[in-house]
């Protein structure tokens, strides 16, 4: 074990030792501008997609909103949120694409040529090509390097720029869930995240029951933090029935399904939609065998069920083939499963749309939350959600606005409940519950709470 620390390790602490000596003979700069208000510079760092981190990207609007001057940094896979692009206050800097593991190459050897070309990227954009800010916001995770980074540039700015750190969750039991729990990988994230955790001036968390364990061992963080649920954003909203509805199932739903629409505008067929990541911590396969089951049952022969499946992965074609599979073998009869990926603004209308949203999400931590539910609750719809984890009963309220599920055997009961005839007054109940939790939108949580963190309201 020694031994592989020494080798995963040591090229990091020489690196961290030599951007440092660079930067300090080249002499640090220190934020000069507004502390407060309007013109604060703030630098947005996530180190994903920025086309698929909606929570950053709130942020980035909410101080371009309150007058604030944003660096928003990150890759650009996916198209950003149109209205990132239109704001003059908000500037996207693209980071570089990370290099490739070959097939050829164990994972323990490329994981620390990544990172370095990561820490490279990272600390010639913070200390070099941008200007200091106020305020440097970092989504965790990813952990590693950006905790590192950040932290390293803002003690070298002097105090003068603040680190805020953004927890989602926790890079070490994503890593565990992917790796095991024994592999030396997951045992130097869990030390590292732990102790570069505790360098944020202030912290955000995404749940109560994660700032509560962010008190504890091992992350023992004792400065400021502050609870800032996901909320929808304004794109989400319910759309009335009519032909408003038929307007966009017509226009996003695959060409080849849309000979459904008037049976889905009839309601006699019901049309769920699941967002996943196509990952092993979203078990896709649950979803599949509930929609087996229902197919089996006598309900599925009354209300057929069209699932899109929206999302992009690593798992994505396994469970293509699968599907190809369960329908030639006739095992989905009266189920029509399709997948998309579509723009932001079509995925907000086809929730909307839907009658039941589904959510698989299984959290690694056990103390974050879905923002995909999130979305789901501001266009109104109702979810059935996988619900083994301690925060779940922050967001979904069983029977008040959805239901939850731990085995693929349970959410076939809940489809064939909710999706049947004798379900539609339940499933009505679960909506207007979907709408009232859906009411309260980013932008209150963001006024409420980061707003004063960030001095731009008293």
């Amino acid at each position: 074990m020694a031994s592989i620390l020494v080798a995963l390790v040591g090229p990091l602490v020489l690196t961290g030792l030599a951007l440092l000596v660079t930067y300090l003979v080249l002499g640090p700069s220190k934020y000069g501008g507004p502390s407060s208000g309007k013109g604060v510079v703030v630098h947005v760092l996530v180190l994903g997609d920025i086309g698929r981190s909606p929570r950053m990207t709130y942020h980035a609007l909410s101080i371009a909103k309150h007058g604030g001057k944003v660096n928003l940094i990150g890759y650009l896979e996916t198209p950003p949120h149109p209205s990132l692009l239109s704001s003059p206050s908000i500037t996207i800097h693209p980071l570089p694409p990370p290099p490739v593991r070959p097939p050829s190459v164990p994972f323990l050897l490329f994981a620390p040529f990544k990172v370095l070309h990561q820490l490279f990227c990272l600390f010639t954009l913070l200390a070099y090509t941008l200007p200091p800010s106020q305020w440097l916001l970092v989504q965790n995770p990813p952990s590693i390097p950006t905790l590192f980074i950040a932290a390293l540039v803002c003690r070298l700015r002097g105090g003068s720029t603040k680190l805020l750190i953004d927890w989602h969750n926790y890079g070490w039991t994503i890593l565990s869930s992917t790796r095991g729990p024994r592999h030396p990988l997951v045992y130097i994230a869990k030390l590292y995240e732990c102790l570069f955790g505790r360098l944020g001036d202030h912290n955000l968390t995404v749940t109560h029951a994660m700032a509560r364990q962010l008190r504890k061992p091992p992350y023992n963080i004792r400065g400021p933090m502050t609870a800032v649920h996901d909320r929808p954003a304004d794109i989400f909203k319910p759309m009335w029935w009519g032909k408003a509805r038929q307007e966009v199932l017509e226009r996003v739903l695959p060409a080849e399904q849309r000979e459904l629409v008037p049976s889905i505008m009839e309601g006699n067929t019901k049309l769920i939609v699941s967002s996943t990541s196509w990952t092993p911590d979203e078990n896709f396969g649950i979803l599949l065998d509930a929609l087996v089951a229902y197919a089996a049952d006598p309900v599925s022969e009354e209300t057929p069920v069209l699932a899109v499946i929206t999302g992009k992965g690593p798992q994505k074609e396994m469970y293509l083939r699968q599907i190809e599979e369960l329908t030639g073998s006739g095992q989905l009869p009266n189920v029509r499963i399709v997948t998309a990926f579509l723009p932001f603004e079509d995925y907000a209308k086809l929730l909307a749309c839907a009658d039941l949203g589904v959510c698989l999400h299984m959290s690694s931590s056990g103390v974050d939350l879905p923002m995909k539910v999130v979305d789901m609750f501001g266009a109104g719809l109702p979810v059935a959600a996988y619900c083994g984890y301690e925060s779940f009963g922050e967001l979904v309220k069983e029977g008040v606005n959805g239901r939850g599920f731990e085995r693929y055997g349970e959410l076939a009961i809940i489809l064939t409940t909710l999706l049947s005839p004798e379900g539609s007054g339940e499933l009505e109940v679960l909506r207007k519950g979907a709408v009232s939790e859906g009411r309260r939108r980013w932008d209150e949580e963001w006024d409420e709470k980061v707003a004063k963190i960030m001095g731009f309201a008293a």
